[in-house]
């Protein structure tokens, strides 16, 4: 993979780099901790302008997530919460949560998608929420542009310091990437293990409302 990211980025310069940003978006195995480094470097050797690159990082990741936040228009928060009511363990959400998750997002949609497109293993996605509470465009655009070229602009000048070694970069973040991933798996995995725990508690809350309205 590193070869052909080279390649890319050699060959096909600016366009290159947003190309690949795109896919990284699209498919998460392909590493912006390495694209973005790779660009730095690229840049210090004078093939390519340092800002161009940041650029065309930055306009290739947006590229990605907007095909991510109209995958969660598409979805919206009724076809969710039909599909949690159908295949809520998997899901690991009911229809309520799904409702409170909607709530949530309204009032911090815009935080989580600048802090989201910061974080390694959660960038990639956080655009769906914002997409199924339905944010709009400008406003996630917005805050996915600040979060985004944030993120890019310091892989690329990280890259571009350190030249010859911009691999390094790829070595400090990538253990990060890991450990946030393996939160999320055993987050996951974990609200499984609970679901039928938090369905009976939702259940038995929504009965001791109707309760209270009929006393």
């Amino acid at each position: 993979m590193f070869n052909w990211i080279a390649s890319l980025v050699g060959q096909w310069g600016y366009p290159g780099i947003a190309f690949l940003m795109f896919a990284e978006n699209v498919f998460p195995p392909i590493p912006s901790e390495l694209i973005m480094p790779l660009a730095g470097f690229t840049a210090a050797q004078g093939a390519i302008s340092l800002w161009g690159a940041i650029v065309a990082g930055t306009i290739g990741s947006l590229a990605g997530a907007l095909l991510w936040f109209y995958i969660g228009r598409w979805v919206g928060t009724e076809r969710l919460q039909r599909w949690a009511g159908r295949y809520g363990r998997l899901l690991t959400m009911t229809p309520g949560d799904v409702a409170a998750a909607d709530r949530w997002f309204d009032r911090h949609g815009g935080k989580a998608v600048l802090i989201g497109r910061l974080v390694p293993g959660v960038r990639t996605l956080i655009s769906v929420p914002a997409g199924i509470s339905g944010m709009s465009l400008g406003r996630m655009l917005v805050y996915s542009a600040v979060g985004t070229a944030l993120w890019t602009a310091f892989l690329t000048f990280a890259g571009y310091l350190l030249e010859g070694q911009y691999e390094k970069v790829s070595a400090w973040v990538n253990p990060v990437s890991d450990i946030i991933v393996a939160a999320l798996v055993i987050g996951y995995l974990y609200r499984v293990a609970t679901f039928g725990k938090r369905v009976r508690k939702e259940t038995d809350a929504a009965t001791d409302r109707r309760a209270g309205r009929s006393a």
